[in-house]
């Protein structure tokens, strides 16, 4: 009785807090519409943009006995004020006195005449809300209120200075386009709108961030891709809750599955023919406004050993590519946690000469393998930050001439032996090659050398086998990290290590299509975009 008394006192209150949460919407909503009076809305707009020397507000009296108030009001350098002087100003304050303005007292009826015969700009929308005013002059719009009308115009004459589409730093490839998205959410959605020509290829535009509203866009195409990914995208980025979205990688961190995973269920790129490669495979696509890079779900392992370049060129030589990126993976991972257990346990397995070899280098050497390789890798991050960070010239003769320098110096002052200097070199080339995994590498490598440290090659496979299996446990948005090899599809392996040729490509991935498990048959695709 006390627990069934109970649940009525419960459904009561939740009822009750809903009530006042809708009570609570409903008065926002009215105390957010757009004034009648065109004084309390100077007042209004005043108040929001105080101490905003960058905001403008334009009075008009027009009609012919001057009766009729108009505020323009736009952010100075996010406009272009020679449409607003000859699309807006021109024809308001000449044309508007042939026109009877008082044809219907009804501020909607004044506020049509405008739409229809005056401004002369084709993107023009009514607007009802005062706060999604105030965010469309943020966002670059141009607001035209009125006396006597409880809603505005909002003209799209954007226009600011922004960098023009140039091949990307990243991703760089000897044969294919070499365009690259920019800054800018309007020319990053054309560059793709060129690739896919295609009606069902959809943009939908969100706003995060309390503060700076980053328009944000998912793009996919509908049918192809699965709306239980699309609705899970969704529902990730409808939650964030933070004050600035300054780039898309900040939306990576809050969307990705695992928070703290160690490798990324996301992916990104630069490049407009690798997006809608992975769009024409059944990913979604995050576009940030303010930044270059492109996020894509679902984001599988395999993809780190996978070029744009693959599709451009011959089958064969893209199966070749990917096996060396293959195999600088694994020396990456590999070489110095062997080395380090090879020098400290397992000496009876290195050939003889190999071994009087590396024993007379490292006679002398006052620190053992482990130290020594920690002080390599160190020098050598330290060494490839500093490339990054200074001025592209400086930076290329820091990295380069820095390494060779620090390594000849540290070889004769006796601090490291010469095959370890080897060893971090030829493991710092291969990271390169996978690149996009790169911090996810060094970690790996700094724990598989303490584990060969330790207990020598054994401790390698341990830890090795729990890097396994955390990677098996991953999800990327409900698709397995490892696809397609666990669980194993062998219609998906023409795409993984080996790229058969691009006329045997007739299926989508299985993992990523509306149709999970089916399919998802492509129609003539003799010609597919890179990844």
């Amino acid at each position: 009785m006390f627990k069934h008394l109970k649940r009525i006192f419960t459904y009561t209150k939740l009822n009750a807090i809903n009530q006042n949460l809708n009570n609570e919407k409903q008065n926002s909503k009215k105390d957010n519409k757009i004034p009648k009076s065109i004084n309390k809305i100077k007042d209004m707009l005043e108040e929001r943009f105080s101490e905003c020397s960058d905001f403008v507000i334009r009075e008009l009296l027009i009609g012919k006995d001057g009766s009729t108030q108009v505020v323009i009001a736009y952010i100075d350098g996010m406009v272009n004020k020679q449409l607003i002087n000859s699309d807006i100003l021109k024809p308001i304050m000449i044309e508007s006195d042939f026109i009877n303005l008082n044809q219907s007292s009804k501020g909607k009826s004044t506020l049509s005449l405008f739409k229809e015969k005056l401004i002369c700009t084709s993107d023009i929308q009514e607007e009802n809300s005062f706060d999604e005013s105030i965010s469309s002059i943020l966002s670059g719009d141009t607001m035209i209120f009125m006396d006597d009308c409880d809603s505005a115009l909002k003209v799209s004459l954007r226009y600011w200075d922004k960098r023009s589409v140039e091949e990307p730093a990243t991703d760089a490839v000897i044969r294919g386009p070499r365009e690259g998205f920019t800054e800018t959410l309007r020319t990053n959605t054309t560059l793709l709108r060129r690739k896919i020509k295609n009606t069902k290829l959809k943009f939908e535009t969100m706003k995060v961030g309390e503060h700076t509203n980053t328009d944000v866009c998912i793009c996919y195409i509908k049918g192809i891709a699965n709306n239980e990914v699309i609705k899970m995208v969704k529902e990730r980025i409808g939650r964030i809750k933070t004050d600035a979205i300054l780039d898309s990688g900040y939306i990576e961190e809050f969307i990705q599955d695992s928070k703290l995973g160690l490798f990324p269920t996301v992916g990104n790129s630069e490049k407009p023919d690798i997006v809608a490669g992975k769009i024409l495979e059944g990913r979604v696509a995050i576009l940030c406004d303010g930044t270059p890079f492109v996020l894509t779900v679902p984001y599988l392992f395999v993809e780190a050993i996978q070029s744009s370049e693959d599709y451009y060129t011959r089958s064969i030589y893209a199966t070749m590519s990917r096996f060396v990126r293959l195999m600088a993976l694994v020396i990456t991972i590999f070489l110095p946690a062997l080395y380090v257990a090879l020098v400290t346990f397992h000496h009876d397995i290195i050939p003889y000469k190999l071994l009087l070899t590396m024993t007379a280098a490292r006679e002398g050497i006052p620190f053992s393998a482990l130290t020594e390789a920690l002080i390599m890798v160190i020098t050598f991050e330290l060494l490839r930050e500093a490339g990054i960070r200074m001025p592209r010239a400086i930076g290329q003769a820091v990295s380069i001439v820095g390494a060779l320098v620090i390594g000849d110096a540290a070889v004769k002052a006796g601090l490291v032996s010469t095959p370890m200097v080897i060893v971090i070199a030829v493991t710092a080339i291969s990271s390169f090659i996978v690149s996009s995994i790169a911090g996810t590498l060094l970690f790996m490598r700094v724990v598989l050398m303490l584990a060969g440290n330790i207990i020598g090659i054994l401790g390698i496979l341990l830890v090795f086998v729990a890097f396994f299996i955390h990677m098996c446990k991953l999800k990327s948005f409900g698709v397995n990290y490892l696809t397609p090899f666990t669980p194993l599809s062998g219609s998906d392996l023409k795409d993984a290590f080996v790229r058969v040729p691009l006329w045997a490509m007739f299926t989508r991935p299985k993992e990523l299509t509306w149709e999970h498990g089916g399919n998802a048959k492509f129609k003539n695709r003799h010609k597919k975009e890179g990844r």
